[in-house]
């Protein structure tokens, strides 16, 4: 069963407090330019959408470091900016040992990607945090049942707005998931 099935429907009216503690969420593809900075722009405005952004930090970062630095692909910007998603302001970086430690939730694009981190994982514990975005579709989404985000780079302008697609339905999964955690903090990670 999946993590999301067993939560959802959850409630929307969750009265958070400073006592809460934050939850930080990495979302990650190969070379952090084109899925998971839109995945990251997505759910960074979802989040403040439903009043839980002081409470769920974001951040993106790819298995591959040749992209360190760069800004996301343009082309994912302009798809993302037409939806009213800005991307300009991030920068591409790697995964780091830490980010296993430092996030309670790492959302990977695909499985190429989950199997990567799971091989940079410094320790076997941590990999309870390792899911795919994808595994939080909504059951009524027109996408529940996708395995993937695929990556759009090689493709044209279909592919970035399938990626919009899909990034958009599995955030709000994701953002419904974050508000019943945050409205019952418990310790450990997710498990699917």
């Amino acid at each position: 069963m999946s993590l999301l099935k067993r939560i959802w429907p959850v409630k929307t009216s969750v009265t958070l407090d400073e006592s809460v503690p934050k939850q930080r969420v990495l979302l990650v593809c190969l070379g952090n330019i084109c899925r998971s900075p839109t995945a990251e722009a997505v759910l960074r405005h979802k989040l403040v959408q439903a009043g839980l952004a002081a409470w769920v930090e974001v951040d993106s970062a790819g298995t591959y470091g040749g992209h360190a630095g760069c800004p996301p692909d343009e082309r994912a910007q302009r798809h993302a900016l037409r939806r009213g998603y800005r991307m300009d302001h991030l920068r591409a970086r790697q995964v780091r040992a830490r980010d296993f430690r430092d996030f309670d939730l790492i959302l990977a694009m695909d499985s190429d990607n989950v199997e990567r981190l799971r091989e940079l994982c410094p320790d076997a514990a941590l990999r309870a945090k390792l899911h795919k975005l994808t595994d939080f579709l909504p059951a009524d989404s027109p996408f529940a049942g996708v395995a993937a985000v695929p990556d759009p780079y090689y493709g044209g302008p279909d592919g970035f707005e399938r990626v919009l697609d899909l990034v958009e339905a599995a955030c709000d999964g994701v953002v419904h998931y974050l508000h019943q955690r945050l409205s019952q903090p418990t310790k450990g990670s997710p498990s699917v």
